[in-house]
């Protein structure tokens, strides 16, 4: 029985060491987050919720995808399509041409609803690059942080954007996030909490608290810093209702 111990003793120790071990690969974070949201479950996916006033639809097969949101104004029912072909729209059923400015504007905000609500999914499209910055300690909790930019091509009309992760080191859970942004009048950034996570049909959905800066004068590396000292006021909550996967 003593030798047993012996031998068993520094297999069972490195066993746990392992199992232990931190991360620094943001690819290999990222792949964990992906598996703990839904995995596999993403590549075959057909997705419904509503968000706001509009209802969002998105599907994706092997690689082929579309991301649609439908509503309806004075027109009639307007439903548009963001797929590996491009932009679409219809109106009442019917093809309608649109000038490609506004296409290009459709296409953004049709296709940014469905990449919040699938994360961390996106996380390893062609056009993402990652960057491991190191563990962060949020509300006593261990996170890894992960810098995301994107790659001009492939990576949208607002590439030059920055987004930050934080990981949950146990269940890898995506808890927070936020995302400089440029528009005509604003240069800020944005920061997330997420609440209400639940899993539907193996995907997991979660809803967001959104803050916002006192001032524009902050980046979005301070982001988590001007959280934790309180100095961030709530600008809106993000919802994903009426969620359905098949």
């Amino acid at each position: 029985m003593k030798k047993t111990f012996v031998l068993v003793a520094p297999l069972l120790c490195a066993c746990l060491a392992g199992c232990n071990a931190k991360l620094d690969d943001p690819q290999k974070i990222v792949d964990k987050a992906i598996e703990a949201a839904g995995g596999e479950k993403y590549n075959h996916l057909d997705a419904e919720f509503d968000f706001r006033d509009k209802h969002y639809i998105a599907k994706r097969n092997n690689g082929a995808f579309s991301y649609e949101r439908v509503f309806k104004d004075s027109l009639g029912t307007v439903h548009d399509y963001v797929t590996n072909e491009g932009f679409k729209r219809e109106i009442n059923g019917k093809p309608v041409a649109v000038p490609d400015t506004m296409a290009t504007k459709y296409a953004a905000s049709t296709n940014s609803v469905n990449y919040f609500a699938l994360l961390p999914y996106g996380l390893n499209d062609a056009a993402v690059n990652k960057k491991f910055l190191g563990e962060a300690f949020i509300n006593d909790t261990a996170y890894y942080k992960i810098q995301v930019t994107f790659s001009k091509e492939g990576g949208g009309e607002d590439f030059e954007d920055k987004y930050l992760y934080w990981f949950n080191q146990e269940t890898f859970s995506m808890d927070y996030l936020a995302y400089s942004f440029a528009e005509a009048d604003e240069t800020s950034f944005r920061f997330r909490t997420a609440y209400n996570p639940r899993v539907v049909n193996g995907v997991k959905f979660q809803d967001y608290i959104n803050y916002k800066p006192t001032d524009n004068s902050y980046g979005v590396d301070e982001a988590e810093g001007l959280y934790k000292e309180g100095k961030l006021e709530e600008l809106s909550r993000i919802l994903t209702e009426n969620v359905v996967v098949r």
